[in-house]
């Protein structure tokens, strides 16, 4: 079993290290366009099969070269790269799985379905944290229910100790936070799907001490192709991220003053995108580096054996001291590299690109996590 990560960072170095501890890779590459940044997880790792690479994820003559020796390409670059690594995975006849995030990207990695299956491979996007876990625990959720009529998808990663003017901490990339925030999000009302603007919709949510003053609000992409796949099987779907009260409008606000535009603005002397100086900014003053948390709720309420049923899958997971793991690495890097290795072992055999929860079993999927430290309750509640 040879995996190549792409990506260094620290989603890349997350997915590494959870690699690393299994038995079944023979190979673990990592590649990043910084070599000297794979060359520190690796040396971190410590493990000979850990092996570093320079690479430039937009040169598909040097990426096809290297997902050739591998059978799985994991990707945990910045989304807008994954489109063209998804195709370099399809002509070099390498599974492919990748962290996503933004719902047109998909879209098009979806319509390479007939290319990856006549090359025998397999791409599936969003595989991490939201989308990818909780896409899986939404299926898990209904499958003994005859009849659905709401699925609610809530999570989030905060810091443990909140600092103002945010109370948030940036725990995976800007461009994808921001992209979140910007698109609209897709849900189901009444078996019809639909769009709702991002940062609307807000909800108090509570979970065990010392989280019990939360909010949670629509954001784009959390759900992925799930409201597409569950049209007809459920009524009402939507997804939702949960931060500490307050964010939303503050965020909202920055947004209606054009901070995430990508129309660039004349500044002096240059041209300047509002969202490219947002992104340096969030890295720069929202990379706190403090323990952060990631709540987790996903609940399926229908009818199971003719009875009002609620299903329901809780997590709280934080930083892990000894690994000095995020808990944003853990529960979106962990969840990627499960995915990868069924890919690997044959435990996933459909072929072509696809959403994961139509190719993903969930049950060996959720034993793996399990296996690895992530705690998630289930918990079902007949009327």
């Amino acid at each position: 079993m040879r995996l190549l990560v792409l990506g260094a960072g620290m989603m890349g170095s997350a997915i590494a290290y959870d690699l690393s501890r299994r038995e079944e890779p023979e190979e673990i590459h990592i590649a990043d366009r910084e070599r000297e940044r794979a060359e520190a997880v690796a040396g971190r790792l410590a493990d000979r099969r850990v092996v570093p690479h320079r690479l430039d994820a937009t040169a598909p003559h040097a990426v096809r070269e290297l997902m050739a020796d591998c059978d799985v390409a994991i990707s945990a670059v910045p989304y807008f790269l994954n489109l063209g690594l998804a195709r370099a995975a399809v002509e070099s006849g390498t599974h492919f799985c990748d962290l996503g995030g933004n719902n047109r990207i998909v879209e098009q990695e979806l319509a390479l379905d007939e290319a990856a299956r006549t090359a025998g491979v397999t791409v599936i996007p969003d595989c991490g944290l939201a989308p990818g876990l909780v896409n899986l625990l939404a299926v898990a959720a209904i499958e003994g229910l005859d009849d659905v009529d709401t699925v609610r998808i809530r999570v989030g990663g905060l810091p443990q100790h909140p600092r103002p003017p945010l109370d948030y901490q940036l725990v995976f990339s800007a461009h994808g936070l921001l992209n979140e925030y910007v698109e609209d999000a897709t849900v189901l009302q009444d078996g019809r799907i639909a769009s709702v603007p991002s940062l609307t919709g807000i909800e108090e949510i509570a979970f065990p001490a010392p989280y019990e003053r939360l909010e949670a609000f629509h954001t784009s992409g959390g759900s992925s192709t799930l409201p597409q796949t569950l049209a007809g099987r459920v009524r009402n779907l939507d997804y939702k991220t949960i931060r500490y009260r307050g964010h939303a409008a503050k965020v909202a606000a920055m947004a209606k003053l054009g901070f995430f535009d990508t129309q660039p603005r004349r500044v002096g002397d240059g041209d300047v995108a509002p969202r490219d100086l947002a992104v340096a900014l969030f890295t720069e003053r929202l990379s706190f580096g403090e323990p952060d948390v990631v709540l987790l709720r996903v609940t399926a309420e229908g009818r199971g054996s003719d009875r009002a049923t609620c299903v329901s899958y809780e997590m709280i997971d934080t930083y892990d001291e000894e690994a000095d793991l995020s808990a944003m690495m853990r529960t979106t890097g962990f969840p990627i590299a499960q995915i990868g290795t069924m890919l690997a072992s044959g435990q996933i055999p459909s072929r072509g690109a696809l959403p994961q929860e139509v190719c993903v079993p969930t049950a060996p999927f959720l034993a793996g996590l399990e296996e690895r430290g992530l705690v998630i309750h289930r918990s079902v509640v007949e009327a």
